[in-house]
């Protein structure tokens, strides 16, 4: 996975209710992770804007993917692992890195050190709009939220193209 990235961590370790009948996790439960992640990032990052979402902030979901590189199951052990792709006006692109966290083989490794190994990439896209439900209309990522987001920037490789001048 590289060297240091600035990302926000939401660990998680994968339940049951998680997976089918093979013990494979339900695609489902990957967005759902990037949902949390996002809410965890809001309220530890940037706590300001969840009063802001209880008036009439929405963060409307555009968009979102995931690739997936292995199977995980029950029990495993996950970083899910965000940052920030792309910032404009009104829009915010991340991607999320899913890591299988396990504990190193002592033979090889330091005792109390863990191996990672990537199992997913997604990517979720998210307006900022104002208003009633009736009425709703974009605005501004707020100030509180552009100022916690930019210490978890994406390295330029990996973000997913320039940052847009077109008021997205």
């Amino acid at each position: 996975m590289g060297g240091p990235r600035p990302y926000y961590e939401l660990l998680h370790r994968v339940g049951f209710e998680e997976t089918n009948l093979v013990g494979n996790v339900y695609y489902v439960n990957y967005i759902r992770w990037q949902g949390r992640c996002r809410e965890m990032f809001l309220l530890e990052k940037a706590p300001d804007v969840l009063e802001d979402i209880r008036g009439d902030l929405k963060l409307f979901t555009l968009s979102v993917a995931c690739d997936f590189f292995a199977e995980i199951t029950a029990f495993d052990q996950l970083a899910i692992r965000m940052q920030l792709a792309d910032l404009t006006q009104t829009q915010i692109e991340f991607t999320f890195d899913y890591v299988r966290l396990r504990p190193a083989d002592h033979g090889e490794r330091q005792p109390g050190t863990t191996t990672e190994e990537a199992v997913a990439r997604g990517r979720q896209r998210v307006a900022c709009m104002r208003g009633p439900n009736t009425d709703t209309r974009p605005t501004r990522v707020p100030e509180p939220l552009r100022k916690a987001l930019m210490a978890y920037s994406a390295p330029p490789a990996a973000r997913s193209g320039t940052a847009s001048t077109d008021g997205r």
